[in-house]
């Protein structure tokens, strides 16, 4: 077997360590006890934490309030780890999307939508997914890897520093599947939220999951008023398990029955997604079983029209069809509206930027 012959780098108590750690992933006694090893005030660890979470420092000299020689120390004994913009994308209605690469060559992509004085984001959480869904770009190229919480996190600062404004909302509806992600996707949910953080409302940050019911359930004793998303797409269970394979084992039934138990624990109102696909889940049957899965339910569904992805077998339902779903729904008390498509002339749908990124390289 080939040894590794990467020098390591001196640790500040005289052991080595193979790499430096990235500073997003020290917690604030870590980095106080960094402090500590180099000869430096506790307080500085707040400065420095502002620097990384809320500034969105891209390298050590911008940190103006330390003293140039600890400004020395943490590039000697840390990183700021950090995303690369590979590419870039814009709309003619101003949403811009990205594909971001990682140190290790993972990449991601996130997007930025502005609507008049606000701005949203919907970030990924795996790089990649497992879960197979038919209809995915990104389902089609299996999973990298699950992203950590300050990866999750810098997709969000890096869309808010390309568009010099505050990020109003967030969603987690990119690439991955969040809830194979939880712990990771609830920490950066969480300093999405911090005051410390980006300081966004936990009302205006969304998780959307295939429907995995253990982490649904988990999900509902978090503290925070998250909001949740469900992506269903159908609700007849031969259609779903054909679209999404991954959640097979999950029945429409338990997840009904879960969704009913989220609602009462939370008080909250769930979103569900749901693409129309021509000839698939836009029928009459399958219209009729949608309105009888959400009625008499706390729920919002949210419309889709799929976007269209190159070789895909699947085609987007008609304008008129999705306005069809949304009076039958309304007819039995349910809430439904179209999401306004963004980015239509770019590769909006999930998956299509990074791979035309791949089929170029």
């Amino acid at each position: 077997m080939p040894q590794d012959t990467t020098p390591s780098t001196p640790q500040p108590n005289g052991e080595k360590n193979s790499e430096k750690r990235d500073l997003h992933s020290l917690t604030r006694g870590e980095l106080q006890a960094l402090l500590t090893s180099l000869g430096q005030p506790t307080f500085r660890a707040k400065q420095i934490e502002d620097w990384v979470w809320v500034k969105n420092a891209q390298s050590f000299d911008e940190m103006t309030n330390l003293p140039k020689s600890l400004r020395e120390e943490l590039a000697r004994h840390v990183t700021l780890g950090g995303v690369s913009e590979l590419a870039r994308q814009v709309s003619v209605d101003g949403s811009r999307k990205y594909l971001l690469g990682f140190s290790d060559g993972a990449s991601v992509e996130c997007v930025g939508m502005p609507t008049r004085n606000k701005l949203s984001v919907c970030a990924s959480t795996q790089a990649g997914c497992p879960m197979g869904c038919a209809f995915c770009a990104t389902g089609a190229a299996g999973l990298t890897r699950s992203l950590t919480a300050s990866e999750i996190y810098e997709q969000v600062m890096h869309v808010r520093d390309d568009f010099n404004t505050r990020v109003t909302s967030v969603v987690l509806m990119g690439q991955g599947e969040p809830f194979l992600n939880y712990d990771a996707t609830v920490s950066a949910l969480r300093r999405l939220n911090s005051p410390d953080g980006a300081g966004i409302g936990a009302r205006h940050l969304t998780v959307s999951t295939c429907g995995l019911i253990p982490q649904i359930m988990r999900f509902a004793n978090e503290p925070e008023q998250f909001t949740l998303a469900v992506s269903l797409h159908s609700a007849v269970q031969k259609t779903r398990n054909a679209l999404m394979p991954g959640v097979r084992k999950y029945s429409l039934v338990n997840l009904y029955n879960a969704m009913g138990e989220y609602v009462n624990k939370t008080g909250r109102r769930p979103t569900y997604e749901y693409a129309l696909i021509a000839g698939v889940n836009d029928t009459e049957s399958e219209l009729q079983a949608l309105c009888d899965f959400c009625e008499g339910t706390l729920a919002h569904v949210n419309l889709i029209q799929l976007n269209e992805v190159e070789g895909s077998r699947f085609q987007p339902s008609t304008e008129a069809r999705a306005e069809d779903f949304v009076r039958r729904l309304a007819s039995v008390g349910v809430e439904a509206t179209i999401r306004n498509s963004r980015g239509a002339d770019i590769d909006a749908a999930c998956g299509q930027l990074r791979q035309r990124v791949s089929k170029k390289e």
